[in-house]
């Protein structure tokens, strides 16, 4: 299992899959743009200060707007700054930060975005090392995402997000089904450079999953 603060760059990712709701469009699109491009095209001795600076801008909004959308996405860029920032960086800090904000989103509107909420939270259980170090755990990772999928069941970050989790579970014929699902996902206008960027993640996840299986059939 990867259990490992480092591994949540490499793979929490853009996560809104659902519309932005009028009153928020244009900070909350102009910030998204942002995590994209600092995610997908800067070099990584650049990411973090980007996203830190992105993250006082999330903050702004979300305190500002008290909904749901802003606080998750000041949430994922918490997580995403865990990962560049290391565990000797205070990734824990981050992503603890990044619950609480999730939390907080469910609480006012638990269903939002298509599910994200779900995929985020579920994304962080299965990622983050459990007790005594973290607070990670497989059962509620599986509850989320399987909400987030069934929520948004056609969704891009769902079931990539569901079938990497079935990977590091060894349910590699699960794996497969949902990583494939999430490659036949329709793009998203406005949104091509995490499109891109979350595509070349599924190709190379399904082909660790089929390596897996073909090993462990």
């Amino acid at each position: 299992m990867k259990k490992t603060i480092l591994g949540i760059a490499l793979s929490l990712s853009l996560l809104l899959a659902g519309p932005v709701p009028a009153a928020e469009s244009t900070e909350l699109n102009a910030i998204q743009s942002e995590w994209a491009r600092i995610k997908y095209q800067l070099p990584q001795r650049e990411r973090g200060a980007a996203f830190e600076a992105l993250a006082e801008r999330a903050h702004r909004l979300s305190a500002a707007e008290k909904t749901a959308a802003p606080l998750v996405w000041e949430a994922i860029i918490k997580a995403s700054l865990a990962g560049e920032k290391g565990a000797l960086g205070g990734a824990l800090g981050y992503v603890k930060e990044a619950k609480s904000l999730l939390e907080r989103a469910e609480a006012i509107e638990p269903d939002a975005l298509d599910g994200s909420i779900h995929t985020s939270l579920g994304s962080l259980y299965y990622q983050v090392p459990g007790w005594p170090m973290g607070f990670g755990d497989d059962a509620k990772a599986r509850v989320h995402l399987e909400k987030a999928v069934k929520l948004n069941p056609k969704g891009i970050d769902a079931n990539y997000f569901y079938g990497d989790f079935l990977l590091d579970q060894g349910d590699y014929k699960g794996a497969i089904r949902a990583l494939e699902q999430a490659l036949t996902a329709p793009g998203r206008p406005g949104r091509e450079i995490a499109d891109s960027g979350r595509r070349e993640e599924i190709r190379l996840a399904l082909a660790k999953a089929r390596a897996k299986m073909s090993v462990n059939p």
